[in-house]
């Protein structure tokens, strides 16, 4: 079957009886070329009528934008797993789209000198850069933002220092892990378990177990080092950590996940011990997943606004796109705790009431 051919801006230029040029700058909306209402509507009526299709690369010669904006995530890994990011990636995309723009995801491995993503900017095929999670050791990053090319980070690396450049939107991960771990104290615990999100070379790691470390100090508890294991992102590192933890004696009584995929994977460890949530292990997690309410039980958990916090990026990068400067240079979003059935609190109440 013959394929149709493709009209051209040439053809439209032809049918309206107007230059190239002009038919150019109307279907590009170029508002300072000096084209009459007439003309332009004239123009757009032609191009309807004879199906025209912009081509995407001539566009952005005219216009000096791509209309694109690039995502990176240093690690692949949890694309495969974690139920946070998906959330996060669909905020990013719809309020992109809402805009006018489409995304490029890149991932970033490790050791690599030149990040995929640089060839994105260097080959002038994204107008700005959402990075979520960059390694440590990246040395690239920095010197992008020194250029003032817009980037807006989601969290800020250990080793990196903030210039007028940088921009963030993050959670509060240290002060929100500390309320979470907190909660549990007051419930009685000490001996509580944390088992965190990421391999623990990751930057990533520390603020939520600093936090952990911050509410058992506050508590008055000291801290213990064998009550920490380490997870990978998939459900099934937080089920192999936590059967680890269960070893040990005294066992823990309760549990911080840091996030809410290790807290699952946790849970069915404990189940497949022959204990009970939360009568003899109280479990919290951290995001809020979608899936959190229908667990059994139904998980505690930290809050993560991974919505408003896709949204508030694209917002926040598309001012630095168009050359203004945002209101807050660091966006802080609350993440508040949300109890449910799986720390015990709810059942604690219920015998309370009793007596």
């Amino acid at each position: 079957m013959e394929r149709s051919k493709r009209v051209t801006s040439l053809e439209v230029a032809r049918h309206a009886g107007v230059s190239r040029t002009t038919v150019s700058f109307v279907l590009n909306n170029v508002a300072s070329a000096n084209i009459s209402l007439e003309t332009r509507q004239k123009v757009q009526k032609i191009a309807n009528e004879l199906g025209y299709i912009p081509n995407e690369a001539a566009r952005s010669l005219v216009s000096g934008q791509t209309r694109t904006v690039g995502l990176m995530i240093s690690h692949a890994e949890p694309l495969q797993v974690d139920a946070y990011i998906p959330q996060l990636l669909y905020s990013l995309t719809a309020a992109s789209h809402q805009n006018g723009y489409q995304v490029i995801l890149e991932t970033v491995h490790q050791g690599k000198k030149n990040p995929d993503y640089l060839r994105l900017v260097e080959g002038h095929r994204i107008d700005g850069l959402i990075v979520l999670n960059t390694w440590s050791h990246d040395e690239q990053l920095p010197k992008l933002i020194e250029r003032n090319f817009p980037v807006v980070m989601l969290g800020l690396p250990q080793n990196m220092t903030m210039n007028d450049a940088t921009f963030l939107v993050e959670i509060d991960g240290r002060n929100a892990s500390a309320r979470a771990t907190k909660h549990l104290t007051d419930l009685g615990h000490k001996r509580i378990a944390h088992i965190t999100f990421t391999p623990e070379k990751h930057d990533s790691v520390q603020p939520r177990r600093q936090g952990y470390k911050d509410a058992l100090e506050a508590a008055g508890i000291a801290f213990d080092p064998n009550l920490v294991a380490f997870g990978s992102y998939s459900a099934q590192s937080g089920y192999e950590a936590m059967k680890q933890l269960l070893q040990i004696k005294p066992r823990p009584t309760a549990l911080f996940g840091s996030n809410d995929t290790i807290a699952l994977g946790a849970m069915a460890a404990i189940r497949d011990h022959g204990l009970r949530i939360p009568e003899d292990i109280a479990v919290v997690g951290f995001d809020d997943i979608p899936t959190a309410p229908f667990l059994a039980p139904a998980l505690t958990t930290i809050h993560a606004p991974a919505i408003s916090q896709g949204r508030t990026a694209i917002e926040m990068l598309l001012q630095r796109m168009q050359g203004k400067v945002p209101a807050q240079q660091r966006v802080m979003l609350e993440a508040p705790l949300v109890i449910r059935d799986s720390c015990g609190a709810k059942l604690k109440a219920r015998v309370t009431k009793k007596h």
